[in-house]
């Protein structure tokens, strides 16, 4: 037990721990307990993030090639909680996501990645035989259509993103990489061009009017529709915290309540906002570094299923940061995205602190030498 705390990559869990109580006080000054006093979403995240801990501590020891031997119940048990969600799950705003108080969509992420690592790492010496790989897109595409329904498009893009970093690692033919360029580019094409029609045949099919409605004012550029309301005054709480910001709690457009969700998805806006150019760059600085880790925590990993869990963790949270500050920025439109450690919840926060805990499980076994 001593060499394995010996070897635990403190480096990792320092920056995990410091942008996590960072969120926090972002989150604070969101909340406003400055005028509110501390209570609500404020205790709410403190108390996630130390239930976060404990949970990592657990995963961080428990050995990750048990856990992924029961890989088949993981991805059942992910399939049930799914479907739950939608036949008995709480409805707020027209959308069900949750169900005994939690996010499953969140913990599917966890999940997907344990699940499609054993796969991957079981066919290894198959991977390209076209079998496979329709079982591996089908076992995939049954609980991002069940997540789509409720409907979370960002844990649907999140999924796909697991998937693809997770083929890439376990060595997918470039045929393939080719062929899914050649479907993928025209694709994107027709979705565009149908996202400035008026009529939105195609995207209709498969996607919300609200949804709909961000993508056609994004790439029409439209800042005074209400769908990108919060863009906007994003861009702006940014933009107005020039190079040190405003101050903790002095955030103007943050404090007058004009960034609706501030505490949640555009928690990277209030840290704009009151910290300014040098705390947004600590922000990505500390999720490089976490990023970075787990990265050289897979190239590293004594096997193959270790390099793959790793590397889709690093994926996870790379797609996560880089959509939620595209959406903050008006770079990409909105689509819910929470930052990693930062946002406000306690689904996301423990299925993030999940990841690395078994990150760090990884990086404790015995690792390959290069000298």
């Amino acid at each position: 037990m001593n060499r394995r705390i010996y070897n635990l990559d403190y480096i990792l869990i320092f920056c995990v721990l410091a942008i996590s109580v960072f969120g926090i006080i972002a989150i604070g000054s969101a909340a406003k307990i400055n005028v509110n006093g501390i209570k609500g979403i404020f205790l709410n995240q403190i108390l996630w993030l130390i239930t976060g801990i404990i949970f990592a501590t657990i995963f961080t020891f428990l050995d990750y090639k048990k856990i992924s031997k029961f890989y088949i119940p993981i991805y059942v048990f992910n399939l049930i909680l799914l479907i739950l969600v939608l036949l008995i799950g709480e409805e707020v705003n027209n959308v069900k996501r949750w169900i005994f108080g939690i996010q499953p969509s969140e913990f599917s992420k966890i999940f997907i990645i344990i699940y499609l690592a054993k796969f991957i790492d079981k066919y290894k010496e198959k991977i390209n035989n076209i079998n496979i790989l329709i079982y591996g897109i089908v076992s995939v595409a049954i609980p991002l259509v069940l997540i789509k329904e409720q409907p979370s498009l960002s844990a649907s893009l999140v999924l796909m993103a697991i998937f693809v970093t997770e083929m890439f690692l376990g060595n997918i033919s470039t045929k393939y990489i080719k062929i899914i360029l050649f479907i993928v580019v025209p694709i994107i094409a027709i979705v565009y061009f149908d996202a400035i029609s008026s009529e939105h045949k195609i995207l209709s099919k498969f996607m919300a009017d609200y949804q709909i409605k961000r993508i056609a004012d994004y790439i029409n550029s439209d800042f005074s529709s209400p769908s990108l309301y919060q863009t906007k005054n994003s861009i702006w709480a940014i933009g107005s915290g020039q190079l040190i910001g405003k101050g903790l709690f002095k955030g103007t457009i943050n404090q007058l309540s004009y960034l609706p969700e501030s505490h949640n998805d555009f928690i990277f806006s209030v840290i704009g906002e009151e910290f300014g150019f040098i705390g947004c760059l600590t922000v990505l600085v500390f999720m490089f570094i976490i990023i970075s880790r787990c990265i050289n925590i897979a190239i590293n990993a004594e096997d193959f299923l270790g390099m793959l869990i790793a590397g889709g963790v690093a994926g996870m949270i790379a797609f996560q940061t880089f959509v939620n500050i595209g959406v903050v920025t008006g770079l990409l439109p909105n689509t819910g995205m929470p930052f990693p450690f930062l946002s406000y919840g306690g689904s996301s926060m423990w299925a993030n602190m999940i990841a690395i805990g078994l990150v760090l499980n990884i990086g404790i076994k015995k690792q390959k030498s290069y000298f």
